[in-house]
């Protein structure tokens, strides 16, 4: 699946790889988006000679893919994922540049402090889980795990034809165990 993705009204061409899960985005698009040049082109030849001097590895692991092209052909051009992209806007120099790095600086140092003290990585995690309006379904966890577990294969809900192609039963079964052991 390619998409376009307008940022300040300029576009960048993306492609959704559905194997890897990742999203890919168009190097030469992101630079002049960020940078303004009128040659993304050779801003991005330059960046990666650069990169290559620093002892990056960054522009050997880019990949191409094809894309469409201004005069609607499809053509292969660098694409970077996620990761590869953000490394990469540390790289460009600008202004525009500069919240994304920010943003990273603050997430970096966020993670330094998770790794430290764990119970900071679930606060942040409930944060944003409300934040996007789960509170219902934190609830309704909290509520099952209340409950305690059935007794029987038929208070789940399931028959014995359904439970032979699923975990519920064996889920059932080692939750069984548990129960008994407990008591």
């Amino acid at each position: 699946m390619s998409d376009i993705k307008l940022f300040e009204s300029k576009k960048v061409r993306t492609l959704w790889d559905e194997e890897r899960e990742l999203w890919y985005f168009s190097i030469i698009d992101v630079i002049e988006v960020l940078t303004g040049t009128d040659r993304p082109r050779k801003y991005w030849s330059d960046l990666k000679a650069k990169l290559t001097i620093e002892g990056s590895q960054l522009s050997e692991n880019i990949g191409q893919l094809k894309m469409a092209a201004e005069d609607g052909k499809m053509r292969l051009t660098d694409v970077a994922d996620t990761e590869q992209l953000l490394r990469l806007i540390q790289s460009i120099p600008s202004p525009k540049a500069e919240p994304f790095k920010q943003w990273l600086a603050k997430v970096g140092y966020e993670r330094l402090e998770e790794t430290e003290n764990p119970e900071l990585s679930f606060d942040r995690a409930m944060e944003t889980y409300l934040a996007k309006g789960y509170s219902k379904a934190v609830q309704k966890t909290q509520e099952t795990k209340k409950r305690k577990p059935p007794r029987s294969h038929d208070q789940l809900g399931i028959g014995f034809e359904h439970a032979g192609r699923s975990n519920h039963f064996r889920d059932f079964k080692r939750n069984q165990r548990l129960w008994t052991k407990v008591k």
